[in-house]
C-alpha cells in the first residue's frame, strides 16, 4: 500500500477559499477513489496561499475486479433437443462479451436460465489516477474562478505546478498547460526554489525546511505561540479572535509575529472601533492587560522573517496611525450632530426599493415594538426605553464610522447614544437589536433589546414576504431564515406568550395592500414559514421529526407553547407502551377524519345511547382528562396534561374491542362518532398523534 499526494502550486488564493475548497478536494477525490474501486486509508489536506493539496494513505495499487453476473434465456430456449446451445443462447453470450462454452445455468423462482458472469479487472491505480485527477482538480468549486492566457481552463488562481505522485511514481497528466511532476517550491521569498519529492513521505519535512507549514494547525499552533511571546514582552495578551486567527493563518505560509505600538492618545477612542480599525483592514490582532484594559499595542503577522524586523513594524505602525486618524476623525465628526438629526437623514437611505427609505422602517418598527412592549405588558419606563431606542435604532447607518466600518452598526449607535446621555437601557437595546447577526450568535440580553429585535426583524420578513420577495430553497438574500430563527430563539429566551399570527398581521397592516384578503393570505404564508422555521430549530434540538410535525400540526402561535408541547412529546415517546398509546389514539383521529362530516357533527353526547360499559367509562375518563388537561395548559404544566392524556389508553382500547363504531343504528353511530369527536378534539390540544410513526 502507497501514499498518493496531489498538490495544486498556485498564485496566492484568497484566505476565505483555502479551507472550502481543501474540504471539497477531499470529498470529491474520496468519492472518485470509491466509485474507481480503489481501497484506501486516511486523507488529509493541507493548505496554503500557494498551494492546495491532500495526502491519502494506504492507496490499493489497483482497482478492485468487478464481476457482473447477467441473465440470458431461459434453458428451455437455450438448448435444443440434443443438448446444444441454441441461436438465442449463441446471441447472449455475443452480447455479454462471454466464451458461449462459460455460460451457466442456474436455478431462480422462474426456472432454470442461463447466466453470463462478466469479470471487469482491476487495472492499475496509478493509471486510473492518470485520468481521474485532471477532473478533480478542475472541479474544486470557489466563490469566483479565473482563466488565464489562452486556457480554456478556469481555477481560484493561476496553476503553476502539480505534485502527483503514487509513492515513489509519478502519476503523468496534463491540466490545462502544466504537466504533473514531483517538483513542489518553497517559501517564495526565503526560500523559492523548487524542491524534488522522492515520495509523499518527505512533503510535510521538505517544505518546512523551505519555510513553509503545509499544515493548517501546526501553522495556526506556531501563530499563537509566536503572538504569546511577543506580547508576554509587554505584559500583554492577544484578545482572542477566532475568526482573525483562521483568515490570517491563510494569509501566511510560515508566521513571523512583530508587536507595534500606537499613540496613547488614540485609546480615547471607543475600543470597539479601534478594535475594528486594526483587524478589518489590517488584520492586526489588539492587545489588552492583566485588566483587559486596551493597551497602545498590536500585533501583525507577517509573511517573510525579515532581517530587519524594526523596520518592518515602524512599516506597521505609520499604516495603523492614519487609519486610526481617520477613525478619529470620522468619530469626532460623526459627534457634531445628534442621532435625532441622523434619524431625518435616513430618508435618503433606501431599505428596498418596494418598502422604502430606512425611516419609513424605522416608523414601522417604533409601531410595532410598541405593539409588542404592550402585549407582553411591559412596565411604562421599558416602553419608554423601547419607544426612544426604536426611534434611534438606525440612525448610526448614515455615521461616517459605519460607512468606513459596516460592522459596527448597532455598536456605534450605542456608543453615540452614551455620549450623547441617553439612558443606558435606550442604548444597549440600540445595539442588541441587530441581535443574532450570524446563526448562532449571542441574543439579545434585555427586554428592551428582545423587544425591539423581534420587531426589526418582523418588520423585515413581513415586507419581503409583501413585495414577493419570498425565499426559495436556492436563495435566501435578505437572510429572512436567519432573522425567523432569531426571533424563534429570542421569544424562548424571554417567555414571551405573544401571538404569532396577531403580530404578523400587526406588521402585515404597516405597508400597502390593496385589500384585507391580501393581508390574510400573506399571513397564512408568513406562518408556514415560521412553521417551516420551527421544526428545523426543533429537530436540532434531536425533536423527533414526527413529534415535531405532530405538534406543529395542532399549534404554532405561540413559540414557548410549541416548545413544551414538542419537547413533552418526545419525552411520552421514551415510555414503553408508547407505540399502543400512539396506534389507539391515531386510530380515533383517523376515524373521525374518514367519517361522514354530516355524522360527525354531533357536539353532545348522550348516555342514553350508550350499549356498553366501555362506552361510559371512556366518556368519564374524558371528563377527568379534558377539566385535568385545561387546567395544566392554562398552568403550562404540558407535561402533566399529556400524562393525563396516556391515562386515556386502556378505556380508548376497552372501548374499540367492546364496540362497533360505525353501527347500523344512525343514533348510536353519530353518538359514539361524537365521543370520540371530542377526545379528537382534546388531542388537538396537544399534538395531531396521526403524524406518530408506529
Amino acid at each position: 500500500m502507497n501514499r498518493l499526494l496531489v498538490e495544486i502550486g498556485t498564485e496566492e488564493i484568497p484566505a476565505g477559499y483555502i479551507q472550502p475548497a481543501l474540504k471539497s478536494f477531499a470529498s470529491i477525490l474520496l468519492k472518485k477513489m470509491d466509485d474507481a474501486r480503489i481501497q484506501h486509508g486516511d486523507i488529509k489536506t493541507y493548505g496554503t496561499p500557494r498551494r492546495l493539496a491532500v495526502i491519502v494513505t494506504d492507496v490499493a495499487p489497483k482497482q478492485l475486479s468487478l464481476s457482473t453476473e447477467m441473465m440470458g434465456p431461459p434453458e428451455r430456449i437455450g438448448l435444443d433437443a440434443s443438448g446444444k446451445l441454441t441461436v438465442a443462447a449463441q446471441k447472449f453470450a455475443e452480447k455479454t462479451g462471454v466464451p458461449a462454452a462459460q455460460l451457466k445455468v442456474k436455478e431462480t423462482e422462474k426456472g432454470r436460465y442461463f447466466y453470463a458472469v462478466k469479470t471487469e479487472r482491476g487495472a492499475a491505480s496509478k493509471n486510473v489516477f492518470k485520468e481521474m485527477l485532471p477532473d478533480v482538480i478542475l472541479s474544486l468549486p470557489f466563490p469566483k474562478s479565473m482563466r488565464w492566457a489562452d486556457l480554456t481552463i478556469s481555477f481560484a488562481r493561476p496553476i503553476h505546478t502539480i505534485a502527483a505522485l503514487l509513492g515513489t511514481d509519478v502519476i503523468p497528466f496534463r491540466v490545462g498547460n502544466i504537466s504533473s511532476g514531483r517538483n513542489t517550491f518553497g517559501h517564495r521569498f526565503m526560500k523559492p526554489g523548487k524542491i524534488r519529492l522522492s515520495s509523499p513521505d518527505n512533503y510535510l519535512n521538505a517544505l518546512s525546511d523551505a519555510w513553509v507549514l503545509a499544515d493548517t494547525c501546526k501553522r495556526k499552533e506556531t501563530l499563537e505561540m509566536q503572538m504569546t511571546e511577543a506580547v508576554t514582552r509587554i505584559s500583554g495578551q492577544v484578545i482572542p479572535d477566532d475568526e482573525l486567527l483562521e483568515t490570517v493563518a491563510h494569509l501566511i505560509e510560515y508566521p513571523a509575529a512583530i508587536v507595534g505600538r500606537f499613540d496613547e492618545a488614540f485609546l480615547e477612542l471607543p475600543n470597539e472601533i479601534l478594535i475594528t480599525a486594526m483587524r478589518e483592514h489590517q488584520k492586526y490582532f489588539a492587545v489588552v492587560d492583566a485588566k483587559d484594559q486596551l493597551m497602545p499595542y498590536f500585533v501583525a503577522i507577517n509573511n517573510t522573517q525579515a532581517k530587519d524586523m524594526d523596520l518592518v513594524t515602524k512599516g506597521h505602525e505609520r499604516v495603523l496611525r492614519a487609519r486610526l486618524s481617520d477613525a478619529q476623525f470620522f468619530v469626532a465628526t460623526d459627534l457634531k450632530t445628534s442621532l435625532d438629526d441622523k434619524v431625518e437623514k435616513l430618508k435618503s437611505v433606501l431599505f428596498q426599493a418596494n418598502l422604502g427609505s430606512m425611516l419609513d422602517k424605522t416608523n414601522r418598527v417604533i409601531k410595532l415594538a410598541d405593539w409588542l412592549a404592550t402585549a407582553e405588558k411591559l412596565k411604562q419606563a421599558q416602553l419608554r426605553s423601547i419607544a426612544r431606542a426604536a426611534h434611534l435604532c438606525k440612525a448610526d447607518l448614515v455615521s461616517h464610522a459605519v460607512i468606513e466600518f459596516p460592522k459596527l452598526q448597532g455598536v456605534m449607535g450605542r456608543v453615540y447614544a452614551l455620549k450623547q446621555n441617553e439612558e443606558i437601557q435606550t442604548a444597549t437595546a440600540i445595539e442588541e437589536h441587530y441581535r443574532p447577526t450570524y446563526s448562532g450568535g449571542a441574543l439579545p440580553e434585555t427586554l428592551e433589546g428582545s423587544v425591539l429585535s423581534i420587531s426589526d426583524k418582523m418588520d423585515s420578513i413581513c415586507g419581503c414576504f409583501s413585495a414577493g420577495l419570498i425565499p426559495t430553497g436556492a436563495a435566501d438574500p435578505y437572510a429572512l431564515r436567519r432573522q425567523a430563527n432569531g426571533i424563534i430563539l429570542i421569544a424562548l429566551k424571554n417567555r414571551f406568550g405573544f401571538s404569532l399570527k396577531a403580530v404578523i398581521r400587526e406588521s402585515l397592516t404597516m405597508f400597502e395592500h390593496k385589500k384585507a384578503d391580501d393581508i390574510e393570505a400573506l399571513s397564512e404564508k408568513i406562518v408556514e414559514f415560521f412553521k417551516g422555521r420551527m421544526a428545523h430549530l426543533l429537530e436540532e434540538e434531536n425533536i423527533s421529526k414526527d413529534a415535531v410535525a405532530a405538534v406543529l400540526a395542532v399549534s404554532t402561535d405561540t413559540i414557548g407553547g410549541v416548545w413544551e408541547k414538542a419537547r413533552s412529546l418526545q419525552k411520552l415517546k421514551s415510555a414503553p407502551d408508547f407505540e399502543i398509546l400512539a396506534t389507539a389514539f391515531k386510530r380515533v383521529v383517523n376515524i373521525i377524519r374518514k367519517a361522514d362530516t354530516s355524522e360527525t357533527a354531533a357536539q353532545t353526547v348522550e348516555p342514553a345511547l350508550f350499549e356498553h360499559e366501555s362506552e361510559r367509562a371512556l366518556l368519564e375518563q374524558f371528563r377527568t382528562a379534558q377539566q385535568n388537561v385545561l387546567g395544566h395548559i392554562h398552568s403550562g404544566q404540558i407535561d402533566q396534561a399529556f400524562g393525563d392524556i396516556a391515562l386515556m389508553r386502556e378505556p380508548v382500547d376497552r372501548f374499540f374491542d367492546d364496540v362497533m363504531v360505525m353501527a347500523e343504528d344512525a343514533g348510536i353511530r353519530k353518538n359514539r362518532l361524537a365521543l370520540l369527536g371530542q377526545i379528537a378534539g382534546l388531542f388537538d390540544l396537544l399534538a395531531d398523534f396521526s403524524k406518530i410513526s408506529t
